[in-house]
């Protein structure tokens, strides 16, 4: 088998009423998709989605020609080219997609078939008042969620602790609750210093107060000493993060140097798939979770879903889910189905080869670019 030609389609959802990440200084009012098509001569063709693949045409003459089942040679090549400027790990979910679809088999299956669903968690997106978080933590629990991941700001740190404080009141113990406080990178442009170490001290043993399952992203990724104060400091909270992090090397030396209780790579966005199920499995010889980040749309849930659930990741899945704002339909706009979770709160991994992708052509037409 042969690769022939890999195509781009890029497409813009526009987002009327805009999305107002709390992580994001600017309300987001489109959304965009990269979908990734690498065709072959035997007529299977992959699909895969998540960054952007910006630059992608200037490195695409690398894998046009070659063998799509040479999985760690297209693995090196990618790593070679993101060194460069890129981000091209979509492009491995589509080389993946195709190995599954010869083998016949859902990807999960082939990095480990662990689990065949995982308890999803409802992520959320925005700030929103105690009294806001608490209706939305009842209608995802009656939606099937058994945990919620609430957003707080640095700057409303005390409006974003009473909103944890009246979900764990409203909801009670049977509820998990995890926080995110997005201290770990920032978007382009903001320039906004994290917050100092000792005031995240303070927050995070507030947190820990309330029995919160994890703090997520505290601090930057390059002060893993403070990482390690928090973990020293609240044995009663777990501590995780990575979801962003692109250094294989620096997350193994994490690994060896014990910092974090919960790892968080993106397959799409950070490591890729085949060295996030490297990174997992370390993090299980060490008995710490791997959770894979998923905050980009259904491909890219359903290829953070088939590592985790290969490799036993959990205990949660992160589900981007926080309606009006954000929901399944926007956030799969592409696909003929939107990715849900069951009546159990689990997100099952489809029993299709390859990563199950269904693309809706009609919605890849209108909004393509």
């Amino acid at each position: 088998m042969k690769i022939t030609e890999i195509t781009l389609d890029r497409l813009r959802l526009d987002l009327d009423p805009p999305l107002r990440a709390a992580w994001d200084p600017e309300p987001r009012r489109h959304f965009d998709a990269t979908i990734v098509r690498v065709h072959t001569d035997e007529g299977v063709t992959g699909i895969g989605s998540g960054d952007t693949m910006d630059g992608f045409a200037a490195v695409e003459h690398l894998f046009v020609g070659e063998d799509p089942l040479d999985i760690v040679r297209h693995v090196k090549a990618i790593e070679t080219a993101n060194f460069h400027g890129g981000n091209y790990w979509p492009l491995e979910v589509a080389l993946w997609d195709i190995i599954g679809k010869a083998a016949g088999l859902p990807v999960a299956a082939l990095f480990g078939n662990a689990a065949k669903s995982l308890p999803a968690y409802a992520s959320s997106a925005e700030l929103k008042t105690p009294e806001e978080r608490v209706e939305t933590a009842f209608a995802a629990r009656e939606a099937g969620f058994r945990a919620m991941k609430i957003r707080i700001d640095r700057d409303r740190a005390d409006e974003g602790v009473a909103a944890v404080a009246a979900v764990r009141e409203a909801l009670g113990p049977g509820f998990e609750v995890m926080v995110d406080l997005n201290q770990s990178w920032r978007m382009a442009g903001d320039t906004a210093d994290a917050t100092d170490l000792v005031s995240t001290r303070r927050l995070v043993r507030r947190l820990a107060e309330l029995d919160v399952f994890w703090v997520e992203e505290p601090l930057p990724y390059a002060d893993i000493d403070g990482f390690r104060v928090l973990r020293a400091d609240n044995p009663g909270v777990r501590i995780a993060a990575g979801e962003m992090h692109h250094s294989v090397p620096e997350l193994v030396r994490y690994l060896e140097q014990d910092v974090l209780d919960v790892y968080q790579m993106d397959v799409v966005l950070a490591v890729g798939m085949h060295r996030a199920r490297t990174l997992a499995e370390l993090a299980g010889f060490k008995h710490r979770a791997f959770t894979p980040h998923s905050w980009t749309n259904g491909i890219g849930v359903l290829a953070n879903l088939h590592v985790s659930a290969g490799v036993g990741g959990g205990p949660f899945f992160e589900f981007p889910y926080d309606p009006p704002g954000w929901t399944s339909e926007r956030r799969d706009f592409m696909l003929a189905e939107p990715v849900m979770v069951n009546g159990e709160g689990e997100i099952e991994v489809p029993d299709r080869p390859g990563l199950g992708v269904e693309l809706d052509e009609e919605a890849v037409a209108r909004w393509r670019i």
